[in-house]
């Protein structure tokens, strides 16, 4: 009882009071006021435009203006749903997004480890900062030089094809080789910026531990295996909660700039789509209902996946 007792009144202590809570706002108003400009930018940019998301609800006409559009309820999201071409780049979508996060993920992951391998700390930095460039680059660059590249008249591989005698291909026109290309440019854009995470997660270990696996004798497989994955597996899940929530995303830019009439049926996820029901077709209502139904969508599976990692490794984000 006196325990308890100990406990509430430790507690009572704890928890802020009205009064000191003011009194910390007043002390510490200079600091709360650099919070301004981020709340500004949220609000204006972020909260602000979601009152487009009547749209939706509404037959918008540009020239009524959304308050003099007519109501109709969920009739673009009931012509959305008997759309059999939705489901189309929905399956898209879901596809390419996997793939991405089956070969995307784990690549920064081994990427850290191999460097964080490496002896020589100048090769190390040389090595960093080669493989952050190209998520500096925009994808209009980045597919500049995938055409170059993958070009068979002109390019590299047109080149290869004439040495070797291989029959050239309209690599970008063949689905199977279009999606090939996505991952591997994918994985090389982003492969080092997304490396940086886990490279702070590895310098945070106490050196202690490898110490004192050395000292028992264990390699540096075993070192990694034992001691460097498991101390950043809370980042790594985190990560991935994070990477599911942005899985119906599949790549607006990339897709947009690489993507041709013949890759289509197979290329065509729902961003595109959008922007080409909504701004191209000027359907802004029924594009703005598929945008909502990606965002409910990707919202459950956030959760769902939080839910199941917390499961699997005692650990979520929220």
């Amino acid at each position: 009882m006196s325990t308890m007792n100990s406990e509430l009144e430790l507690n009572a202590n704890l928890s802020p009071k009205k009064g000191s809570m003011m009194a910390t706002f007043k002390k510490q108003r200079f600091l709360f006021l650099l919070l301004l400009p981020g709340l500004l930018y949220f609000f204006i940019f972020k909260y602000g435009p979601m009152y487009g998301i009547l749209m939706a609800f509404k037959d918008y006409q540009p020239s009524s203006g959304m308050a003099g559009s007519p109501w109709v309820g969920f009739k673009h999201f009931h012509e959305m749903f008997e759309m059999n071409y939705f489901w189309t780049v929905t399956a898209n979508t879901l596809k390419i997004s996997l793939l991405k996060i089956l070969v995307g993920f784990p690549a920064p992951i081994l990427f850290a480890l191999l460097l964080n391998e490496l002896v020589s700390s100048r090769f190390k930095r040389i090595v960093q900062t080669i493989s952050y460039l190209p998520h500096f680059l925009s994808w209009v660059i980045v597919a500049g030089l995938i055409f170059q590249l993958v070009s068979p008249s002109y390019g590299l591989y047109g080149l290869l094809c004439d040495i070797f005698g291989w029959k050239p291909h309209v690599l970008l026109g063949e689905s199977k080789s279009f999606l090939q290309i996505l991952l591997i440019s994918n994985v090389w854009k982003e492969i080092g910026y997304g490396s940086i995470i886990y490279l702070a997660a590895i310098a945070g270990i106490n050196s202690d531990m490898y110490e004192s696996a050395t000292i028992d004798g264990a390699g540096r497989f075993k070192q990694c295996i034992y001691i460097t994955l498991p101390s950043i597996l809370p980042t790594i899940c985190m990560l991935f909660v994070l990477g599911l929530g942005g899985i119906l995303d599949g790549g607006f830019d990339q897709i947009f700039n690489l993507y041709n009439s013949m890759v289509m049926p197979t290329a065509d996820i729902i961003d595109t789509f959008v922007y080409r029901i909504g701004l191209v077709e000027m359907q802004y209502s029924f594009s703005t209902a598929v945008g909502i139904a990606k965002s409910v969508i990707a919202l459950v599976l956030v959760l769902v996946s939080n839910w199941i990692v917390g499961k699997l490794s005692n650990y979520t984000v929220f």
